[in-house]
């Protein structure tokens, strides 16, 4: 089957281009906001169902057990990076966003119906790594369609505005889950969270993800894609054949590479100022769990408010510039941060300091998505940001936590925080070298309407 079969040009929504870009935002933008809510509610849950599949008397062992299987769904990210990766390359990115939703609802429901170890022994704990594992595949493919589809639909001026929705939505959807968690501490006993209340949520996500699963089956289709499945169609089957697969992806393993280099520093930051700041302030700092959650609440909803602030900036000076402060910000700032966050005394200081960290960590969640989309031509795009993008978030990204744990169990914690650092510097490096990607031309139409400089003078279409 073509892909012109599969991904039709449909007619433009009343109102425009800017009606359509404006659907495809909100429709890109709320999906994402749903499986990253599924995503990220297990991390905010972890401290109440640890107990319930692990037996023992050591807390950090079971929340290391925890965060073990929150690590393992990280190998399937890659899997799903490919597999829907190159469905999004070949039969478009709205089927492909339609499908990792689809996963994501089920895995939702696995995990809150998964029985205990006084039920059934370990089978509990299978179900929980089972539903990680389909979770990782659907946000493997969630990411990288996500950025593409948000990237692509936006005007050519505007990606990096367009794109930062990307992180808006995923920080809100850890907002969603932090935000239900904290009415659930102040409307149930800590007795019912442990029991029975952490399943709440999973519950919700599953209902959530089948009103997103309606609502992305509406989104208009890319023009960058559907204009190049019309070229890819007109080339015949070798033209078609190379669409999303492996083979032209190594064509492009320079741009892949790249891409895994300019994701370390970024994912393990961002990864130790979210899912793992509220066990730190929690466990090292000594604050409530109460106070440590309100605490990732307020910074997480400021956070998600200036990324569209930084990805306009970027549309106007570049990329680069916001990567290398973000770089050079988190190499040299981690330790002190990290170590004053683990003195702090109340809300109020563990505040500032969160929101100075995740300042710094703007610089490169509001754009990443942009630069990786704007490195490779559009019928590889898909596939060439999922799966070195799922590759590093594997390797550095899910194991963040638990090198954390890994190290505050051994007794030696500050030596996360240079393990932090160093990951940055390493991006650093490649910040410096890279080129800007702002210019690139991503469609047929943005050559024909934009008039870009630098690299994408040539008129080359990506």
């Amino acid at each position: 089957m073509s892909p012109s079969a599969v991904a039709p040009v449909r007619p433009q929504p009343p109102g425009g281009e800017r009606a359509r870009r404006r659907l495809a935002l909100v429709g890109g933008s709320l999906g994402n906001l749903v499986e990253w809510y599924d995503w990220f509610v297990y991390a905010s849950f972890a401290v109440y169902f640890a107990d319930d599949f692990f037996p023992g008397s050591d807390s950090t062992a079971k929340l290391m057990n925890t965060a073990g299987i929150f690590a393992v769904g990280f190998l399937m990210r890659p899997v799903g990076g490919w597999l829907l990766g190159r469905a999004a390359d070949r039969h478009g990115r709205k089927s492909a966003l339609t499908l990792t939703v689809t996963m994501m609802s089920a895995a939702a429901v696995l995990i809150a119906v998964a029985p205990t170890y006084a039920r059934a022994g370990y089978l509990g704990a299978g179900v929980l790594l089972l539903a990680r594992l389909l979770q990782g595949m659907s946000i493997g493919g969630e990411y990288a369609a996500s950025a593409t589809y948000l990237t692509e639909a936006s005007a050519p001026n505007r990606r990096g505005l367009g794109s930062s929705f990307q992180y808006v939505s995923m920080t809100c959807g850890q907002l969603l889950g932090l935000g239900i968690l904290i009415v659930m501490q102040h409307t149930l006993s800590s007795t019912q969270l442990h029991s029975w209340g952490w399943r709440v949520p999973f519950l919700l996500g599953a209902v959530l993800a089948g009103v997103v699963l309606w609502l992305r089956r509406r989104l208009p289709e890319t023009e960058a894609f559907t204009a190049d499945a019309r070229t890819a169609e007109a080339g015949g089957r070798e033209q078609d054949g190379a669409r999303g697969t492996l083979r032209s992806l190594w064509e492009h393993r320079r741009q892949a590479l790249l891409v895994m280099a300019l994701t370390l520093g970024g994912t393990v930051a961002y990864y130790t100022y979210t899912t793992y700041l509220t066990k730190y302030l929690i466990g090292s700092a000594g604050l409530a769990k109460n106070t440590a959650t309100l605490v990732s609440f307020t910074a997480l909803a400021l956070f998600a408010a200036i990324q569209p602030l930084a990805g306009l900036l970027s549309d106007r000076i570049g990329r680069r510039p916001l990567l290398i402060t973000f770089a050079l910000g988190c190499t040299v700032g981690t330790y002190p941060l990290m170590t004053a966050l683990g003195s702090a005394s109340g809300y109020w200081s563990a505040l500032g300091l969160s929101l100075v960290a995740l300042v710094i960590v703007t610089g490169y969640t509001s754009i990443n998505a942009a630069v990786k989309a704007e490195l490779f031509p559009t019928r590889i795009r898909a596939l060439g940001v999922a799966l070195p993008y799922a590759l590093a978030n594997a390797l550095f990204g899910g194991t963040a936590e638990y090198i954390a744990l890994w190290f505050k169990n051994s007794g030696h914690e500050s030596g996360f925080f240079w393990y932090v650092s160093g990951c940055a510097l390493v991006s650093l490096v490649v910040y410096v070298l890279m080129p800007d990607t702002r210019n690139a031309v991503l469609s047929p139409e943005e050559a024909r309407t934009e008039a870009p400089t630098g690299a994408a003078a040539a008129g080359a279409v990506r």
